[in-house]
């Protein structure tokens, strides 16, 4: 129970910390689609990001995870620490060193001919961040988590701080006549989205060398063997993380480069895209909240005589609550479309299919509960992989033909695909008895609510009034779902409580 104790401690901090940083950058969104009122320019945020989630986890290569695996078992810890960390280092000093020589042939070759400077603060942002990767697994390794959290936070702050401060507090004082001469020598308006990559480059700074502060002991020797091994463990891990990464941010560099619009009509759509994307976001934050406190929780009852009973019961709840946030979500999308400013507002109609999208990622992560139970997690690879190529060869075939509204579609069916594999391999191996026909009926009550006031009702009937009409009716619609919800499930739910 102590050690429970301790694990759901330490799940709520490093939870904590992920979702508290997730919401943060979620509400920088408002904030850069407001200024940034031309799509275009937002688009070029989107995409650098997608290449940033790809090559974090090329430039890591797993040795994150291996790093925690080999720590647990050598019996030299430091020499499991010095020794990654400096192998992390060359590899990242490398990729400086390519990006910064060749940073004029990557920007063309990326078609942003005129910014090689994106390039240069990338790399060095990369390869900060996948060197921080090390102390911070240390610090989880040695049990730290407050110091964890504390400069997890200090770096998520700094990236508002500096975001506000170049793109808002330095504008405003330059046009309010108020230090002019000393803000003008900080900023320059022609940079424009360029202040995110630089905000985000300090703030990488600033958290390395918090950092090199928990980095005592590091002796400068790298023991080979033990690395070979590592590299061993960890070059499955690299796979399954890119096969991930190609099923989450791949469809921003897909859109650019499959349209057969103009440059700059791609990247308006990129723009479009990434910003109605993160309204979708929400539905994710739930889900990574949920996998912090559900897999322990799924560990600790496996050897109970009633663990499946509660796996089933679990999911029918999870599933209730992602309905609900898909209804409240879309039936008051007529406000909620105002968290990114108006020109991204012809994009709002992906918002349901990526809402149902996530959806099913968080059911896919509570069917892979089989596999980690059994020790069949070859059978993840082989999903998430597979994920992968429905992902590519679906935005090959819309992209083209329908533009971005083909990348929401991709997320729905490799999901999908994803949710079937899972359940039918886990119903071979580690069978769970599922309620499907209570799931499947809050999903069609769901989904029909959302089709009755999306595309049936007239509301553009009753001219002015139709906002105040379509309100109240969304209203009780929600109402009613949650109603149906309380009526079919008040007996488990005082049992759950009073339990």
């Amino acid at each position: 129970m102590v050690q429970l104790k301790k694990l759901a401690n330490q799940t709520i901090i490093y939870g904590g910390t992920t979702i508290i940083g997730r919401l943060l950058n979620y509400l920088l969104v408002p904030f850069h689609t407001y200024i940034f009122l031309n799509p275009q320019s937002y688009g070029v945020v989107g995409e650098m990001y997608a290449w940033v989630a790809l090559f974090m986890v090329l430039l890591t290569y797993g040795m994150e995870t291996a790093f925690f695996r080999f720590s647990s078992m050598e019996e030299n810890k430091q020499q499991v620490f010095s020794s990654t960390f400096w192998t992390i280092s060359i590899t990242s000093t490398l990729f400086i060193v390519f990006g910064l020589l060749f940073s004029q042939s990557i920007a063309d070759l990326l078609q942003y001919s005129r910014h090689p400077e994106y390039i240069r603060w990338f790399v060095i942002i990369l390869s900060l961040d996948a060197l921080s990767t090390i102390p911070f697994a240390r610090l989880r390794a040695e049990n730290r988590p407050i110091r964890f959290a504390s400069i997890k936070i200090f770096n998520i702050l700094s990236t508002v701080f500096f975001n506000v401060f170049f793109l808002w507090f330095c504008p405003m004082m330059i046009r309010n006549g108020i230090g002019t001469a000393f803000f003008s020598s900080i900023y320059n308006s022609e940079v424009g989205v360029g202040y995110i990559f630089i905000s985000n480059l300090i703030a990488s700074c600033l958290q390395m060398l918090l950092l090199l502060g928990y980095c005592k002991g590091l002796k400068f020797k790298i023991h080979w063997p033990l690395i070979k091994r590592m590299l061993k463990y960890a070059m499955p891990l690299l796979i399954l993380g890119l096969a991930g990464i190609v099923n989450e941010t791949i469809d921003r560099i897909l859109i650019k480069n499959l349209s057969s619009d103009s440059l700059d009509t791609a990247m308006y759509n990129v723009g479009v895209y990434s910003a109605c994307f993160k309204i979708a976001v929400i539905m994710s934050l739930f889900i990574q909240a949920f996998r912090y406190s559900a897999e322990p929780f799924f560990f600790a009852q496996y050897k109970e005589k009633d663990a499946k009973e509660a796996y089933s019961m679990v999911m029918t709840y999870f599933v209730i609550v992602c309905l609900i946030i898909f209804l409240a979500t879309t039936l008051y999308l007529d406000f909620i479309k105002y968290f990114v400013s108006k020109p991204y507002h012809e994009g709002l109609h992906i918002v349901p299919p990526l809402l149902l999208a996530y959806m099913m990622l968080g059911v896919v992560y509570n069917l892979s509960i089989w596999y980690k139970l059994t020790g069949q997690t070859k059978y993840g690879a082989y999903i998430s992989m597979g994920g992968a190529l429905i992902t590519l060869t679906v935005n090959f075939l819309l992209i083209p033909q329908i533009g971005y509204t083909g990348a929401a579609i991709a997320h729905l069916i490799t999901y999908f695909c994803m949710m079937i594999a899972s359940y039918a391999l886990g119903q071979k191996f580690y069978p769970i008895a599922y309620n499907l026909k209570k799931i499947a009926f809050y999903v069609a009550v769901s989904v029909g609510m959302f089709i009755l006031s999306y595309y049936i009702i007239p509301f553009d009937l009753f001219g002015s009034n139709a906002t105040m009409i379509k309100t109240v009716f969304n209203t009780g619609l929600l109402l009613l779902y949650i109603y149906i919800i309380y009526k079919k499930e008040f007996i488990t739910l005082k049992k759950v409580l009073h339990s």
